[in-house]
């Protein structure tokens, strides 16, 4: 996990996510597929409620070790149905890693769940136009704290739109290897507004991404109140 921080760092992008929180006067957040708990550090160092999941418990105890005023819970967003929450976050490739229709839509309406009406989404993902893994092939060498230096090599394998497939291989002072392959899927945004939409949710807004301008979408919508009553009065 120290060699994941170290090549993730520094996280520019959560920035404008701790002033999102700030704007939407949020006090009580989801931050979904948190990771080892970048942003929710942040957060409770502000003094809001927080709730992390992630499915990797190895990131997990990361955060634990970080911050006990956050909740962190191991699980899917299954795990977050009721917490009536006044915003979902989903940062970095977070919204990009579900692949199917049915991933995004279990997805969509887990984080629905867990928002109370009027509560907010807000989470980014890359414009297909702008074909970002064309940048992704090289290596960089950093040093990771306690364990020297470490070379990461990144390669695409596989391009089938809408599905990116890529390679991250680490070499370790000792000659260690290890290999993770991702495959993240990039939706445009006329299909990602559907979808919300299709799921209780009201874009109010599509914005740049501060640290990476022209790259991404950052969406940020809005559930609510009258679509939750019509679907619960519809359930019944």
């Amino acid at each position: 996990m120290a060699v994941y921080d170290t090549f993730d760092a520094p996280r520019d992008d959560l920035d404008a996510y701790v002033a999102l929180v700030a704007e939407l006067d949020a006090r009580r957040v989801l931050d979904l597929g948190c990771g080892t708990g970048n942003l929710g550090v942040r957060l409770a160092e502000r003094g809001i409620d927080v709730i992390g999941v992630d499915p990797a418990e190895a990131s997990l105890a990361v955060a634990r070790g970080r911050e006990e005023r956050v909740r962190w819970v191991h699980g899917d967003v299954g795990s977050a149905a009721g917490l009536d929450v006044d915003l979902v976050v989903m940062t970095g490739n977070v919204a990009q890693v579900f692949l199917t229709d049915a991933e995004w839509t279990e997805v969509l309406a887990g984080c629905r769940a867990a928002t109370r009406p009027g509560g907010y989404l807000v989470f980014e993902t890359r414009r297909p136009q702008r074909r970002a893994w064309e940048e992704w092939d090289g290596q960089v060498v950093l040093d990771v704290p306690g364990i020297g230096a470490v070379s990461q090599r990144r390669e695409v394998t596989e391009v089938r739109l809408p599905l990116v497939s890529f390679r991250s291989t680490y070499r370790f002072p000792d000659g260690a290897v290890i290999s993770s392959s991702t495959t993240l899927r990039f939706r445009d945004l006329d299909e990602i507004s559907r979808d919300l939409a299709a799921h209780g949710y009201r874009v109010l807004d599509v914005r740049e991404a501060p640290d990476r301008p022209g790259k991404e979408f950052v969406f940020v919508a809005q559930a609510s109140a009258l679509v939750m009553n019509t679907l619960l009065g519809s359930s019944t």
